[in-house]
C-alpha cells in the first residue's frame, strides 16, 4: 500500500501543509471540521495505488497557517487550486468532506477548467442548507449558528477543547462510540494549537453573509456544476433524511449519489472500504 509523505508549500502568503503519495492522475482530498488531512488516513493509501493523492490541511487547519482573513470559500478554493498548480497539475479530480466539500464545490464552480470531477461527502450545498433551515435542521445544525457568533465559541469551547470535539465525534457517528482514541487525540492536538479554534470558527463565520451572497448570485445567474458530480452520505446521518441527490441535481448537470449503510457523518473513517470503492468507480467512469 502506498504511503503518503508530508510536505509544505508556500501558496501566496500562506504556508500550507499537505500529504502526497502515489503515482497516477491527481486526486485532491479536502477535509472538514473538526478535522485535518488526517481524516483520509484509511482511504488515502488504497487510493494512492491508482492516483496521485494530495491531501492538504485547509487554510486555518492542522499545520497550515492560520491567518485572520480569507475563510470565504472562494479564497480557500483558490488556495488549493494554487497548490495543485504548484505541484504541476492543470486538471484534477477533487473529493471533499464536510467543510472541505464546500471548498470543493466552490473550486469546481469557479474553475471548471481545472476540476474535472467532483465528489462531495455528507453535505448538501450551503445555499440549500440556509434555504431549508427550519426547526429540525436548526436542531441538527445548531453548531452552524453557534460558530457564527464572534468570540463566544472560542471562549466556551476553549475551556475544554477535547470534550467539545469528542461531543461531535460521538454524536455524529453511527456506532455512537466516537472515532478511535488515537485519531481523536490527533484532532484535539490540532485544535489546541494557537489560533486553531478561531480559524475553524472563522470558516463557519464566512458562510454568512460572504459565502451566502456569492452562492445566491451564482444560482440566480444559472451557474451550475458542469463536471460529473458524485454525492455520498451516511444514511444514519442528517443527509439520510434529506433528498440529497435531488438537491445536488438542482446544482449540477450530471450528479449521481449513494447513501452508505451503517454510517454517520465521518464517511472516510466510518466506512472507508465503500468510500474507496465508490470513488474508484466514479473516477474511472
Amino acid at each position: 500500500m502506498s504511503r503518503l509523505e508530508a510536505a509544505m508549500a508556500q501558496v501566496g502568503d500562506l504556508r500550507m501543509h499537505y500529504l502526497r503519495g502515489g503515482d497516477g492522475p491527481p486526486l485532491v482530498l479536502l477535509h472538514g471540521w473538526p478535522q485535518t488531512s488526517h481524516c483520509w488516513h484509511r482511504v488515502a493509501g488504497p487510493l494512492a495505488e491508482t492516483y496521485t493523492v494530495i491531501a492538504p490541511d485547509l487554510r486555518g487547519y492542522g499545520r497550515t497557517d492560520k491567518p485572520r482573513t480569507g475563510y470565504d470559500k472562494r479564497t480557500m478554493a483558490a488556495d488549493v487550486a494554487k497548490l495543485a498548480e504548484q505541484l504541476g497539475f492543470d486538471r484534477v479530480a477533487v473529493a471533499g468532506h464536510d467543510r472541505g466539500g464546500r471548498v470543493a464545490h466552490r473550486w469546481a464552480l469557479d474553475r471548471p477548467d481545472q476540476v474535472e470531477r467532483l465528489a462531495v461527502l455528507d453535505i448538501a450545498p450551503t445555499r440549500e442548507m440556509w434555504r431549508r433551515l427550519d426547526r429540525d435542521l436548526g436542531k441538527a445544525y445548531w453548531h452552524w449558528l453557534f460558530h457564527l457568533q464572534p468570540d463566544l465559541p472560542e471562549l466556551l469551547a476553549g475551556q475544554n477543547v477535547a470534550a467539545y470535539l469528542r461531543y461531535f465525534f460521538e454524536r455524529w457517528t453511527f456506532q455512537r462510540q466516537g472515532l478511535p482514541a488515537e485519531d481523536v487525540a490527533e484532532y484535539v492536538r490540532a485544535f489546541e494549537a494557537p489560533g486553531a479554534l478561531r480559524a475553524g470558527f472563522d470558516d463557519y463565520r464566512a458562510s454568512f453573509p460572504d459565502d451566502a451572497e456569492l452562492d445566491d448570485t451564482d444560482y440566480a445567474a444559472g451557474k451550475r456544476l458542469t463536471q460529473p458530480v458524485l454525492a455520498m452520505w451516511g444514511k444514519a446521518g442528517l443527509l439520510g433524511s434529506l433528498p440529497t441527490l435531488d438537491i445536488w441535481r438542482d446544482y449540477a448537470d450530471n450528479a449521481t449519489g449513494i447513501g452508505l449503510e451503517d454510517c454517520g457523518h465521518f464517511l472516510p473513517e466510518e466506512q472507508p472500504s465503500p468510500v474507496v470503492a465508490h470513488l474508484r468507480e466514479f473516477l474511472a467512469s
